[in-house]
């Protein structure tokens, strides 16, 4: 495995004392890249993440053009549902389409499970081949979460108010507690392999789950959520595990006592309550506005404010709220990370 030469995002997530802020962004690899946009003329999606060596160009390409402290694993969440029989297609400019929904029972009970080195080893190879001979940063592996796969499965693609996943959930619970046990084990055995493959941390999305209330996440997702990352740090005890989820503040207060390392962050709350809410001992991942990408000097003033909130204490590392949108100029990626780079290291010092 190649040494990693720059641990600074490694170092944060576990709350260590660093020299900068790491950065790294969500959606880094891809739709914004002119390079990502050339390769698409000619193969799809599935094409580029069924081939490990176009796999590991596009993961490696933000490392290389924006100087970016972690690697992100360019794959869809959607990949290993595969392996448990789902019939799932991404669609530009759709996102996935489940031609078999889930309405039953018997739908779930029918579902396979998940064996890594045999229904994804393409994902197994691409991180080998990076994190072997390609990257001097840590490389992130991801998964995605129950609740987000589960509202795919059962409203059969995107969804705003996640209507019929609720709708079971609450009125079936036999139907949801068995797909959510069968989702919990896919992502634990999805984000062991990716490990033992050579990821150096994972991050768990669970996108959509903000719009449960903080109850419901309580009694129907928590359980399952504390499965996954308990089975993770039981395996992998030294791999930093990150949770992050979409308009989920009201949520901090339950994924305080999730064994994870590290909490992502959205703008609709400030790193000061996030900290308050989280408590000691867990860092914080976030929390810049995507749009500001688009309002270039507004864009680096609102991430200095963050890094003097940030800088306060240890356990940081400068993201997006979500993730990076096609039209974002490489070239305000790249300045944004100079900046943040140089403006923590002179606010950390000015600090000691």
């Amino acid at each position: 495995m190649n040494k990693i030469s720059n641990d600074l995002f490694l170092k944060a997530v576990k709350s260590e004392p660093v020299s900068r802020i790491p950065v790294w962004y969500m959606r880094q690899a891809g739709r914004s890249q002119p390079e990502y946009r050339k390769l698409k003329e000619k193969y799809s999606l599935f094409d580029i993440t069924h081939n490990p060596e176009l796999c590991a160009y596009v993961t490696r390409l933000p490392v290389e053009n924006y100087g970016v402290d972690a690697a992100i694993l360019y794959k869809d969440i959607m990949t290993p549902l595969v392996g448990l029989g789902v019939d799932v297609e991404i669609k530009s400019s759709v996102g996935p389409i489940i031609k078999n929904p889930i309405q039953t029972l018997q739908n779930v009970e029918k579902l396979s499970e998940l064996s890594p080195k045999r229904d994804v080893p393409y994902v197994l190879e691409t991180i080998k081949l990076l994190t072997e001979e390609q990257l001097s940063v840590p490389l992130i592996g991801f998964g995605g979460a129950p609740f987000t796969l589960a509202s795919y499965m059962i409203e059969g693609g995107p969804s705003k108010n996640y209507h019929k996943t609720k709708a079971m959930m609450y009125r079936d619970p036999a139907t949801w507690y068995l797909l959510m046990d069968k989702l919990g084990k896919m992502t634990a055995d999805y984000l062991n392999a990716q490990i033992e493959a050579g990821a150096a941390a994972v991050q768990i999305f669970d996108s959509w789950v903000g719009s449960l209330s903080r109850a419901d996440y309580a009694e129907y997702i928590k359980p399952v959520m504390r499965k996954i990352v308990n089975n993770i740090k039981m395996s992998h005890p030294d791999v930093p595990v990150i949770m992050q989820a979409v308009a989920s503040s009201h949520l901090l207060v339950e994924f305080r006592d999730l064994k994870v390392d590290a909490i992502g962050i959205d703008w609709r709350i400030t790193i000061e309550n996030a900290r308050e809410l989280v408590g000691a001992g867990k860092a914080l991942q976030g929390n810049l506005d995507p749009s500001l990408l688009l309002a270039k000097e507004k864009c680096i003033e609102q991430a200095t404010s963050i890094l003097k909130s940030a800088t306060k204490q240890p356990g940081f590392v400068f993201n997006l709220g979500h993730g990076v949108f096609p039209e974002v100029e490489p070239e305000m990626l790249k300045k944004l990370t100079q900046h943040v780079h140089t403006t923590s290291e002179i606010l950390l010092k000015e600090g000691m």
